[in-house]
Protein backbone atom coordinates (compact mmCIF):
# COMPACT_ATOMS: atom_id res chain seq x y z
CA UNK A 1 0.00 0.00 0.00
CA UNK A 2 2.62 2.35 0.80
CA UNK A 3 4.53 1.96 -2.67
CA UNK A 4 1.60 2.33 -4.30
CA UNK A 5 0.44 5.69 -2.25
CA UNK A 6 3.77 7.19 -3.39
CA UNK A 7 2.72 7.00 -7.43
CA UNK A 8 1.11 9.31 -9.01
CA UNK A 9 -0.43 8.03 -12.53
CA UNK A 10 -0.75 11.87 -14.63
CA UNK A 11 -2.50 9.79 -17.86
CA UNK A 12 -5.76 10.29 -16.06
CA UNK A 13 -7.77 11.79 -13.70
CA UNK A 14 -7.78 15.63 -12.68
CA UNK A 15 -5.05 18.00 -14.25
CA UNK A 16 -4.88 20.28 -12.43
CA UNK A 17 -5.38 18.91 -8.69
CA UNK A 18 -2.92 15.78 -9.97
CA UNK A 19 -0.28 18.65 -11.43
CA UNK A 20 -1.09 20.39 -7.73
CA UNK A 21 -0.08 17.34 -5.84
CA UNK A 22 3.11 16.84 -7.88
CA UNK A 23 3.92 20.56 -7.99
CA UNK A 24 3.56 21.46 -4.34
CA UNK A 25 5.53 18.90 -2.40
CA UNK A 26 8.08 19.76 -4.95
CA UNK A 27 7.48 23.38 -4.85
CA UNK A 28 8.43 22.72 -1.08
CA UNK A 29 11.20 20.60 -1.82
CA UNK A 30 12.64 23.47 -3.96
CA UNK A 31 12.06 25.79 -0.97
CA UNK A 32 14.01 23.83 1.40
CA UNK A 33 16.88 23.85 -1.24
CA UNK A 34 16.80 27.72 -1.35
CA UNK A 35 16.96 27.92 2.33
CA UNK A 36 20.26 25.97 2.11
CA UNK A 37 21.69 29.41 0.57
CA UNK A 38 19.13 31.62 1.89
CA UNK A 39 21.08 29.95 5.90
CA UNK A 40 24.68 30.02 3.44
CA UNK A 41 23.98 33.81 2.83
CA UNK A 42 22.06 34.99 6.25
CA UNK A 43 24.38 33.60 8.28
CA UNK A 44 27.69 34.14 6.45
CA UNK A 45 26.41 37.88 6.19
CA UNK A 46 25.28 38.81 9.59
CA UNK A 47 27.94 37.05 11.65
CA UNK A 48 31.04 36.87 8.69
CA UNK A 49 30.55 40.87 6.58
CA UNK A 50 29.80 41.62 3.45
CA UNK A 51 32.91 40.60 1.89
CA UNK A 52 32.11 37.11 2.86
CA UNK A 53 28.59 37.89 2.41
CA UNK A 54 29.46 38.94 -1.27
CA UNK A 55 31.77 36.16 -1.92
CA UNK A 56 28.73 33.32 -1.37
CA UNK A 57 26.47 35.42 -3.59
CA UNK A 58 28.46 36.02 -6.40
CA UNK A 59 29.73 32.08 -6.93
CA UNK A 60 25.90 31.26 -7.88
CA UNK A 61 26.14 31.60 -11.50
CA UNK A 62 29.58 29.80 -11.67
CA UNK A 63 28.39 27.21 -9.71
CA UNK A 64 25.33 26.94 -12.41
CA UNK A 65 27.38 27.31 -14.94
CA UNK A 66 29.38 24.47 -14.06
CA UNK A 67 25.98 21.97 -12.39
CA UNK A 68 23.65 22.58 -15.13
CA UNK A 69 24.92 20.15 -17.95
CA UNK A 70 24.99 17.41 -15.20
CA UNK A 71 21.13 18.65 -14.23
CA UNK A 72 20.20 18.39 -17.35
CA UNK A 73 21.41 14.76 -17.65
CA UNK A 74 18.62 14.09 -14.40
CA UNK A 75 16.17 16.11 -16.68
CA UNK A 76 16.79 13.25 -19.35
CA UNK A 77 16.73 10.71 -17.03
CA UNK A 78 13.35 11.79 -15.57
CA UNK A 79 11.56 11.92 -19.10
CA UNK A 80 12.90 8.34 -20.04
CA UNK A 81 11.93 6.74 -17.03
CA UNK A 82 8.60 8.55 -17.05
CA UNK A 83 7.43 7.77 -20.52
CA UNK A 84 8.42 3.84 -20.11
CA UNK A 85 6.27 4.12 -16.80
CA UNK A 86 3.62 5.90 -18.91
CA UNK A 87 3.65 2.74 -21.24
CA UNK A 88 4.01 0.46 -18.69
CA UNK A 89 7.47 -1.03 -19.66
CA UNK A 90 8.71 -2.03 -16.30
CA UNK A 91 12.09 -3.76 -17.41
CA UNK A 92 13.03 -0.58 -19.17
CA UNK A 93 12.12 1.45 -16.08
CA UNK A 94 14.48 -0.65 -14.15
CA UNK A 95 16.80 -0.47 -17.05
CA UNK A 96 17.05 3.47 -16.52
CA UNK A 97 17.15 3.32 -12.89
CA UNK A 98 20.67 1.45 -12.76
CA UNK A 99 22.13 3.35 -15.69
CA UNK A 100 20.85 6.67 -14.60
CA UNK A 101 22.88 5.63 -10.89
CA UNK A 102 26.18 5.16 -12.79
CA UNK A 103 25.66 7.92 -14.67
CA UNK A 104 25.26 9.97 -11.90
CA UNK A 105 28.62 9.09 -10.57
CA UNK A 106 30.37 9.56 -13.30
CA UNK A 107 29.08 13.13 -13.65
CA UNK A 108 30.09 13.90 -9.98
CA UNK A 109 33.66 12.92 -10.78
CA UNK A 110 33.77 14.53 -13.65
CA UNK A 111 32.44 17.75 -11.98
CA UNK A 112 34.70 17.87 -9.40
CA UNK A 113 37.85 18.08 -10.83
CA UNK A 114 36.52 20.97 -13.37
CA UNK A 115 34.93 22.50 -10.01
CA UNK A 116 38.39 22.30 -8.07
CA UNK A 117 40.35 23.55 -10.53
CA UNK A 118 38.19 25.66 -13.06
CA UNK A 119 36.59 28.04 -10.25
CA UNK A 120 39.24 30.72 -9.67
CA UNK A 121 40.54 30.96 -12.90
CA UNK A 122 36.82 31.71 -13.90
CA UNK A 123 35.98 33.97 -11.19
CA UNK A 124 39.38 36.18 -12.28
CA UNK A 125 37.88 36.05 -16.00
CA UNK A 126 34.10 37.23 -14.57
CA UNK A 127 35.91 40.33 -12.38
CA UNK A 128 35.55 39.39 -9.26
CA UNK A 129 36.03 42.13 -6.92
CA UNK A 130 39.57 41.36 -5.33
CA UNK A 131 39.03 41.82 -1.82
CA UNK A 132 36.28 38.76 -2.04
CA UNK A 133 38.43 36.51 -4.76
CA UNK A 134 40.24 34.33 -2.19
CA UNK A 135 37.02 34.05 -0.05
CA UNK A 136 34.67 33.22 -3.06
CA UNK A 137 37.59 30.61 -4.36
CA UNK A 138 37.77 28.78 -0.85
CA UNK A 139 34.03 28.56 -1.04
CA UNK A 140 34.07 26.85 -4.19
CA UNK A 141 36.70 24.42 -3.57
CA UNK A 142 35.19 23.10 -0.62
CA UNK A 143 31.80 23.11 -2.36
CA UNK A 144 32.91 21.36 -5.87
CA UNK A 145 35.18 19.00 -3.50
CA UNK A 146 32.11 17.05 -2.06
CA UNK A 147 29.67 18.30 -5.70
CA UNK A 148 29.66 14.11 -5.77
CA UNK A 149 26.08 13.85 -3.27
CA UNK A 150 24.53 16.29 -4.94
CA UNK A 151 24.76 15.00 -8.45
CA UNK A 152 23.59 11.51 -7.34
CA UNK A 153 20.91 13.58 -5.09
CA UNK A 154 19.30 14.89 -8.28
CA UNK A 155 19.29 11.57 -10.21
CA UNK A 156 17.60 9.82 -7.68
CA UNK A 157 15.11 12.34 -6.61
CA UNK A 158 14.26 12.77 -10.81
CA UNK A 159 13.66 9.19 -10.69
CA UNK A 160 11.57 9.41 -7.72
CA UNK A 161 9.30 12.07 -9.77
CA UNK A 162 8.80 10.05 -12.86
CA UNK A 163 6.56 7.76 -11.14
CA UNK A 164 5.01 10.95 -9.59
CA UNK A 165 6.79 10.50 -5.98
CA UNK A 166 7.78 14.25 -4.62
CA UNK A 167 7.02 13.57 -1.61
CA UNK A 168 9.69 11.86 -0.42
CA UNK A 169 12.82 13.72 -1.55
CA UNK A 170 10.67 16.54 0.38
CA UNK A 171 11.07 14.89 3.36
CA UNK A 172 14.97 13.92 2.74
CA UNK A 173 15.56 17.64 2.19
CA UNK A 174 13.91 18.72 4.95
CA UNK A 175 16.09 16.37 7.48
CA UNK A 176 18.90 18.12 5.47
CA UNK A 177 17.94 21.14 5.65
CA UNK A 178 18.06 21.15 9.58
CA UNK A 179 21.20 19.80 9.54
CA UNK A 180 22.79 22.33 7.42
CA UNK A 181 21.23 24.85 9.20
CA UNK A 182 22.52 23.98 12.72
CA UNK A 183 26.17 23.13 10.91
CA UNK A 184 26.06 26.89 9.24
CA UNK A 185 25.72 28.47 13.07
CA UNK A 186 28.09 26.09 14.48
CA UNK A 187 30.70 26.57 11.84
CA UNK A 188 30.63 29.58 11.03
CA UNK A 189 29.77 31.51 14.63
CA UNK A 190 31.30 29.27 17.09
CA UNK A 191 34.22 27.69 15.28
CA UNK A 192 34.60 31.12 12.81
CA UNK A 193 35.61 29.59 9.49
CA UNK A 194 33.63 31.98 7.68
CA UNK A 195 32.60 31.22 4.07
CA UNK A 196 34.28 27.68 4.52
CA UNK A 197 32.30 26.79 6.90
CA UNK A 198 29.12 27.45 5.43
CA UNK A 199 30.31 25.30 2.38
CA UNK A 200 31.35 22.49 4.38
CA UNK A 201 27.38 22.37 6.12
CA UNK A 202 26.11 22.26 2.32
CA UNK A 203 28.53 19.37 1.52
CA UNK A 204 27.58 17.65 4.51
CA UNK A 205 24.03 18.00 4.11
CA UNK A 206 23.48 17.59 0.76
CA UNK A 207 25.39 14.13 1.43
CA UNK A 208 22.73 13.34 3.66
CA UNK A 209 20.11 14.32 1.12
CA UNK A 210 21.78 11.83 -1.17
CA UNK A 211 22.44 8.70 1.37
CA UNK A 212 18.80 8.91 1.90
CA UNK A 213 17.34 8.74 -1.60
CA UNK A 214 19.51 6.41 -2.69
CA UNK A 215 18.41 4.22 0.45
CA UNK A 216 14.69 4.62 -1.07
CA UNK A 217 15.48 3.46 -4.28
CA UNK A 218 16.94 0.94 -2.61
CA UNK A 219 13.65 -0.25 -0.56
CA UNK A 220 11.44 0.16 -3.53
CA UNK A 221 9.66 -3.15 -4.41
CA UNK A 222 8.80 -2.10 -7.52
CA UNK A 223 10.52 -1.19 -10.58
CA UNK A 224 12.44 1.77 -9.43
CA UNK A 225 14.16 -0.62 -7.03
CA UNK A 226 18.19 0.02 -6.97
CA UNK A 227 20.24 -3.23 -7.02
CA UNK A 228 23.65 -2.66 -6.88
CA UNK A 229 24.80 -5.66 -7.92
CA UNK A 230 22.65 -4.44 -11.16
CA UNK A 231 25.14 -0.94 -11.59
CA UNK A 232 25.42 -0.93 -15.34
CA UNK A 233 25.02 1.04 -18.24
CA UNK A 234 22.55 0.13 -20.50
CA UNK A 235 23.75 2.06 -23.54
CA UNK A 236 20.46 2.41 -25.65
CA UNK A 237 18.88 3.06 -22.61
CA UNK A 238 21.84 5.81 -21.98
CA UNK A 239 21.89 7.13 -25.50
CA UNK A 240 18.05 8.12 -24.88
CA UNK A 241 18.78 10.00 -21.63
CA UNK A 242 21.79 12.06 -23.28
CA UNK A 243 19.59 12.45 -26.19
CA UNK A 244 16.82 14.85 -23.88
CA UNK A 245 18.97 15.17 -21.30
CA UNK A 246 22.08 17.02 -22.82
CA UNK A 247 20.36 19.91 -24.93
CA UNK A 248 18.48 20.41 -21.50
CA UNK A 249 21.92 20.49 -19.94
CA UNK A 250 23.65 22.68 -22.56
CA UNK A 251 20.39 25.11 -22.71
CA UNK A 252 21.28 25.63 -18.62
CA UNK A 253 24.60 26.25 -19.42
CA UNK A 254 24.07 28.77 -21.93
CA UNK A 255 21.83 30.42 -20.02
CA UNK A 256 24.13 30.24 -16.68
CA UNK A 257 27.09 31.97 -19.07
CA UNK A 258 24.35 35.06 -20.06
CA UNK A 259 23.88 34.98 -15.96
CA UNK A 260 27.90 34.89 -15.49
CA UNK A 261 28.19 37.73 -18.11
CA UNK A 262 25.09 39.76 -15.90
CA UNK A 263 27.15 39.19 -12.50
CA UNK A 264 30.62 40.45 -14.20
CA UNK A 265 28.54 43.64 -15.41
CA UNK A 266 27.03 43.93 -11.59
CA UNK A 267 30.44 43.27 -10.24
CA UNK A 268 31.59 46.33 -12.05
CA UNK A 269 30.02 48.45 -9.94
CA UNK A 270 31.67 46.99 -6.90
CA UNK A 271 30.97 44.98 -3.23
CA UNK A 272 28.00 47.12 -2.23
CA UNK A 273 26.30 46.64 -5.30
CA UNK A 274 27.27 42.45 -5.82
CA UNK A 275 25.78 42.11 -2.15
CA UNK A 276 22.76 43.69 -2.55
CA UNK A 277 22.65 42.23 -5.95
CA UNK A 278 23.11 38.87 -3.86
CA UNK A 279 20.17 39.17 -1.50
CA UNK A 280 17.71 39.77 -4.12
CA UNK A 281 18.78 37.49 -6.13
CA UNK A 282 18.51 34.89 -3.12
CA UNK A 283 14.55 36.19 -2.51
CA UNK A 284 13.33 36.25 -5.88
CA UNK A 285 14.53 32.77 -6.30
CA UNK A 286 11.65 31.63 -3.67
CA UNK A 287 8.88 33.12 -6.77
CA UNK A 288 10.81 31.01 -9.16
CA UNK A 289 10.52 28.02 -7.47
CA UNK A 290 7.00 28.26 -7.01
CA UNK A 291 6.43 28.48 -10.83
CA UNK A 292 9.32 25.89 -11.68
CA UNK A 293 7.88 23.12 -9.39
CA UNK A 294 4.76 23.76 -11.65
CA UNK A 295 7.41 23.37 -14.83
CA UNK A 296 8.90 20.40 -13.87
CA UNK A 297 5.18 18.83 -12.83
CA UNK A 298 4.46 19.59 -16.73
CA UNK A 299 7.67 17.87 -17.68
CA UNK A 300 6.80 14.77 -15.92
CA UNK A 301 3.11 14.78 -16.67
CA UNK A 302 3.30 15.29 -20.19
CA UNK A 303 6.14 12.73 -20.28
CA UNK A 304 4.35 9.82 -19.49
CA UNK A 305 0.96 10.81 -21.48
CA UNK A 306 3.71 10.77 -24.25
CA UNK A 307 3.83 7.39 -22.83
CA UNK A 308 0.84 6.68 -23.46
CA UNK A 309 -0.44 8.79 -26.80
CA UNK A 310 -2.67 10.61 -25.26
CA UNK A 311 -2.44 14.18 -27.34
CA UNK A 312 -5.79 15.60 -26.04
CA UNK A 313 -4.53 15.06 -22.45
CA UNK A 314 -1.07 16.73 -23.41
CA UNK A 315 -3.23 19.54 -24.84
CA UNK A 316 -5.25 20.23 -21.71
CA UNK A 317 -2.01 20.21 -19.14
CA UNK A 318 -0.71 22.83 -21.26
CA UNK A 319 -3.28 25.07 -21.18
CA UNK A 320 -3.39 24.57 -16.64
CA UNK A 321 0.12 25.16 -16.54
CA UNK A 322 0.49 28.09 -18.27
CA UNK A 323 -2.38 29.43 -16.40
CA UNK A 324 -1.41 28.27 -13.45
CA UNK A 325 2.15 29.35 -13.78
CA UNK A 326 1.29 33.02 -14.98
CA UNK A 327 -0.98 33.80 -11.71
CA UNK A 328 1.69 32.25 -9.63
CA UNK A 329 4.55 34.78 -10.98
CA UNK A 330 2.09 37.38 -11.12
CA UNK A 331 1.00 37.50 -8.06
CA UNK A 332 4.32 36.35 -5.81
CA UNK A 333 6.66 38.50 -7.73
CA UNK A 334 4.69 41.53 -6.89
CA UNK A 335 4.06 40.40 -3.32
CA UNK A 336 8.21 40.13 -3.32
CA UNK A 337 8.48 43.33 -4.56
CA UNK A 338 6.57 45.13 -2.15
CA UNK A 339 8.01 43.90 0.71
CA UNK A 340 11.58 44.30 -1.16
CA UNK A 341 13.32 46.43 1.90
CA UNK A 342 12.34 44.43 4.35
CA UNK A 343 13.36 40.94 3.24
CA UNK A 344 16.79 42.06 1.86
CA UNK A 345 16.92 43.85 5.34
CA UNK A 346 16.72 40.22 6.60
CA UNK A 347 20.19 39.25 4.88
CA UNK A 348 22.06 42.83 5.47
CA UNK A 349 21.30 46.02 7.44
CA UNK A 350 23.50 48.14 5.52
CA UNK A 351 20.99 50.79 3.37
CA UNK A 352 23.25 50.96 0.39
CA UNK A 353 23.44 47.36 0.57
CA UNK A 354 19.21 47.12 0.25
CA UNK A 355 19.11 49.91 -2.03
CA UNK A 356 20.83 48.19 -4.58
CA UNK A 357 18.91 44.95 -4.15
CA UNK A 358 15.75 46.61 -4.31
CA UNK A 359 16.59 48.08 -7.74
CA UNK A 360 16.83 44.40 -8.98
CA UNK A 361 13.22 43.27 -7.19
CA UNK A 362 11.38 46.00 -9.11
CA UNK A 363 12.81 44.54 -12.55
CA UNK A 364 13.11 41.11 -11.82
CA UNK A 365 9.97 40.33 -9.65
CA UNK A 366 7.79 42.50 -11.42
CA UNK A 367 7.56 40.30 -14.51
CA UNK A 368 8.94 37.01 -13.42
CA UNK A 369 5.30 35.57 -14.65
CA UNK A 370 7.21 36.25 -18.38
CA UNK A 371 10.00 33.59 -16.99
CA UNK A 372 7.91 30.98 -15.68
CA UNK A 373 5.64 30.58 -18.82
CA UNK A 374 8.33 30.69 -20.93
CA UNK A 375 9.92 27.35 -18.57
CA UNK A 376 6.85 26.02 -18.85
CA UNK A 377 6.41 25.84 -22.65
CA UNK A 378 9.71 24.45 -22.96
CA UNK A 379 8.79 21.59 -20.67
CA UNK A 380 6.31 20.71 -22.90
CA UNK A 381 8.17 20.46 -25.85
CA UNK A 382 11.19 18.53 -24.41
CA UNK A 383 8.64 16.45 -22.81
CA UNK A 384 7.09 15.28 -25.65
CA UNK A 385 10.67 13.99 -26.49
CA UNK A 386 12.33 17.19 -28.31
CA UNK A 387 14.99 18.35 -25.98
CA UNK A 388 16.92 20.03 -29.27
CA UNK A 389 14.48 22.70 -29.92
CA UNK A 390 13.74 24.22 -26.77
CA UNK A 391 17.74 24.48 -26.23
CA UNK A 392 18.12 26.26 -30.01
CA UNK A 393 15.54 28.91 -28.76
CA UNK A 394 16.73 29.51 -25.34
CA UNK A 395 20.31 30.10 -26.76
CA UNK A 396 19.26 32.06 -28.93
CA UNK A 397 15.87 34.23 -27.80
CA UNK A 398 17.20 34.04 -24.03
CA UNK A 399 21.00 33.68 -23.53
CA UNK A 400 21.72 35.79 -26.73
CA UNK A 401 19.50 38.71 -26.46
CA UNK A 402 21.27 39.40 -22.60
CA UNK A 403 24.80 38.90 -24.00
CA UNK A 404 23.88 41.41 -26.98
CA UNK A 405 22.11 43.62 -24.58
CA UNK A 406 25.13 43.38 -22.37
CA UNK A 407 27.43 44.17 -25.65
CA UNK A 408 24.98 47.22 -26.67
CA UNK A 409 22.95 48.87 -25.20
CA UNK A 410 24.57 48.67 -21.52
CA UNK A 411 27.91 49.93 -22.61
CA UNK A 412 26.15 52.94 -23.99
CA UNK A 413 27.18 55.92 -20.65
CA UNK A 414 23.84 56.95 -20.39
CA UNK A 415 22.64 53.34 -19.79
CA UNK A 416 25.80 51.68 -18.12
CA UNK A 417 23.42 51.27 -14.66
CA UNK A 418 22.40 47.94 -13.07
CA UNK A 419 18.70 48.66 -13.63
CA UNK A 420 19.40 48.86 -17.12
CA UNK A 421 21.48 45.38 -17.39
CA UNK A 422 18.10 43.96 -14.77
CA UNK A 423 15.72 44.50 -18.01
CA UNK A 424 17.63 42.34 -19.97
CA UNK A 425 15.90 39.53 -18.30
CA UNK A 426 12.37 40.34 -18.68
CA UNK A 427 13.19 41.17 -22.83
CA UNK A 428 14.50 37.26 -22.97
CA UNK A 429 11.99 36.00 -21.01
CA UNK A 430 9.35 37.56 -23.72
CA UNK A 431 11.38 37.08 -26.86
CA UNK A 432 11.96 33.19 -25.89
CA UNK A 433 8.08 32.31 -25.01
CA UNK A 434 6.78 33.66 -27.98
CA UNK A 435 9.32 31.72 -29.99
CA UNK A 436 8.32 28.62 -27.69
CA UNK A 437 4.81 28.39 -27.96
CA UNK A 438 5.31 28.52 -31.95
CA UNK A 439 7.57 25.51 -31.51
CA UNK A 440 4.88 23.62 -29.51
CA UNK A 441 2.65 23.95 -32.07
CA UNK A 442 4.14 22.89 -34.43
CA UNK A 443 5.55 19.64 -32.28
CA UNK A 444 2.40 19.20 -31.15
CA UNK A 445 0.70 18.92 -34.36
CA UNK A 446 3.64 16.43 -35.96
CA UNK A 447 3.59 14.30 -33.14
CA UNK A 448 -0.34 13.42 -33.65
CA UNK A 449 0.22 13.61 -37.08
CA UNK A 450 2.68 10.49 -36.50
CA UNK A 451 0.54 8.84 -34.14
CA UNK A 452 -2.31 9.18 -36.32
CA UNK A 453 -0.75 7.43 -39.42
CA UNK A 454 0.93 4.40 -36.82
CA UNK A 455 -3.15 3.84 -35.32
CA UNK A 456 -3.99 3.68 -39.09
CA UNK A 457 -1.68 1.06 -40.07
CA UNK A 458 -2.39 -1.13 -37.17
Amino acid sequence: MQQKSNKIDMTEGSVFFKLAAFSVPLIFSSVLQLLFNAADVIVVGRFAGKNALAAVGSTGSLINLLVNLFIGLSIGANVTAARFFGAGQKDRVSDTVHTSMVLSLFSGLLLTFAGVFLSKTILIWMDSPENVLDLSSLYLRIYFGGIIPTIIYNFGSALLRAKGDTKRPLYFLFIAGIINVILNLFFVIVCRMSVAGVALATVISQGIAAFLVVMCLVKENDEFHLDFSRLRVNFPIMTQIVKIGLPAGFQGIVFSLSNVIIQRAVNSFGDITVAGNSAAANIEGFVYIAMNGFSQGTLTFVSQNMGKQDFARIKKVTRVSLLTVFFIGFIFGNTVFLLGKILIGFYNTNSLVIHEGVIRLKVICTTYALCGIMDVTGSIIRGMGHSVMPMAVSMLGACGSRILWIATIFKIPEFHSCFVVFLSYPISWFLTFAVHFIVFLFVYRKEKAVCKKRLEKL
